[in-house]
């Protein structure tokens, strides 16, 4: 069963990322910022990370841009799930070394979509 990190401040976004990914057979483990994603994906690395943008204590690129530099950082698939949908940022997020890009608000069919373009499904 592969696993993924879901990483967002807001408690309601992760509870619902958790349901559509558990009924997508993933495990989940949860992380309220940019700082605990790090945490946990030192202990253990996940398949996937859905990424928040705008969090306290450390924001969504800066994590992805430090996970990107991990020793086996380069392995999970991230997928920036978030409000900002200019084209900057976008374009910020897939330099860093994001695979794919959500706006909220999100479903379950917006969610399964994304994680088969990049492989995960």
């Amino acid at each position: 069963m592969k696993s993924c990190l879901v990483v967002d401040d807001s408690r309601v976004v992760r509870k619902v990322a958790r349901k559509i990914l558990e009924e997508l057979h993933f495990t989940c483990s949860e992380a309220e910022d940019g700082k605990q994603a790090m945490e946990a994906c030192a202990r253990e690395m996940p398949n996937a990370v859905l990424l928040d943008w705008n969090m306290p204590v450390m924001n969504g690129i800066d994590f992805l841009r430090r996970l990107r530099k991990m020793s086996g950082g380069d392995q999970p698939k991230v997928v920036f799930c978030t409000t900002e949908n200019d084209l900057a940022h976008i374009q910020e997020a897939l330099s860093a070394g994001a695979n794919e890009y959500i706006m909220k608000p999100f479903d379950s069919d917006i969610i399964q979509t994304k994680f088969a373009q990049i492989g995960l499904i």
